[in-house]
């Protein structure tokens, strides 16, 4: 730890604190992921451990974010990572003007080739959210956060938790209570990220798992084994009714986009996962290239300076005791944390 000054306190997770910090030897700047431990005999929680494991058998991607190093500290560990400048949910929210086409292009495409290189390495994230997608001083969309991070083969017998993705962002199986599911999470995640890059707005701003339901059922109708015909298998279909209504056309969910923009909208948000559009084909969608094209990194906005200010760091030492470094739950209330 004495290789690095701290900084400043960027932000809190459910299973750490991050620090902006300086290594003193390179003057490079990072971001310090604290870990603590609630109880030393309860090991490393799972959540972190995935992440590391995933982060280090990546290869390097311009697309992924870096982990640098982990070392551990006191009662917990630290993770280093390239410092980036904010993430995408600030972009949205203190853009000035609603971003253009060819900024929404530049996102989704540098978005793509994220999950792309994910799923060809087959990760599934399970968490993408604009608040995981960073961005850098330079304009580049990393995805971080791995901490629902799960590898996937094409066995697909496997039970996975149903009980992963931030509410807004969760695809309708998940809503349903499917513990057999695909990366087809994360498309429906993308489709989700898209439509909040075309409106300035969540397309799926649900309070809890029931409304969270209901907003995606009036926009995609309600399911039937005509347009979901696994529907009726998932554990919780039989939980719930809900009063039968027609797809709203995504052309009026986002009104002031192209024809090429809702089309491949359309490939992201449908009930079956095996329909959704891989990343790969969707990087090759005619939206890519047609006027405008998609814009370069250095053309993307940047923040404004002071928008994401650093905390002061009078009660979150890197060497506080373990009951000083663990988060209350209560702060992790909020749109950014649902769970």
């Amino acid at each position: 730890m004495e290789q690095y000054s701290i900084l400043g306190r960027i932000g809190e997770g459910a299973h750490g604190i991050v620090f902006k910090a300086k290594h003193i030897e390179t003057g490079e700047t990072v971001a310090l992921k604290k870990v603590a431990l609630r109880k030393l005999e309860d090991g490393i929680p799972n959540q972190a451990l995935r992440e590391i494991k995933a982060l280090q058998e990546m290869e390097d991607n311009q697309h992924v974010v870096k982990l640098r190093d982990v070392f551990p500290l006191g009662t917990g560990f630290v993770l280093v990572f390239d410092f980036m400048l904010s993430d995408l949910s600030e972009i949205i929210r203190n853009a000035q003007q609603p971003l253009t086409p060819a900024q929404v292009k530049g996102y989704m495409m540098m978005l793509l080739k994220g999950v792309a290189f994910l799923h060809h390495n087959n990760i599934m994230h399970r968490d993408l959210k604009p608040a995981n997608l960073l961005i850098s001083s330079s304009g580049h969309l990393k995805i971080a956060d791995f901490g629902l991070a799960r590898l996937f083969s094409d066995v697909r017998g496997r039970l996975y938790s149903h009980q992963v993705a931030t509410r807004w962002y969760r695809a309708p199986e998940l809503l349903y209570g499917a513990r057999k599911y695909t990366e087809g999470v994360d498309l429906w995640a993308v489709g989700c990220i898209f439509g909040e890059l075309l409106n300035s707005s969540p397309l799926f701003p649900g309070e809890n798992d029931i409304e969270q339901l209901c907003c995606v059922l009036r926009v995609l109708g309600t399911p039937t084994e005509e347009n979901w015909p696994d529907v009726t298998e998932l554990p919780d279909y039989n939980k719930i009714s809900f009063k039968e209504n027609p797809a709203i056309p995504l052309e009026e969910i986002v009104p002031d986009s192209s024809p090429q923009a809702v089309d491949l909208l359309y490939k992201f948000l449908v009930y079956p996962s095996n329909q959704r559009c891989s990343a790969r084909q969707a990087l090759l969608h005619p939206f890519f290239f047609c006027v405008p094209l998609p814009a370069h990194h250095s053309e993307l906005p940047l923040p404004q300076r002071g928008c994401r200010p650093l905390r002061p760091l009078a009660h979150f030492s890197l060497q506080a005791p373990l009951q000083d470094s663990v988060v209350e739950p209560k702060l992790l209330r909020g749109p950014a944390f649902c769970l």
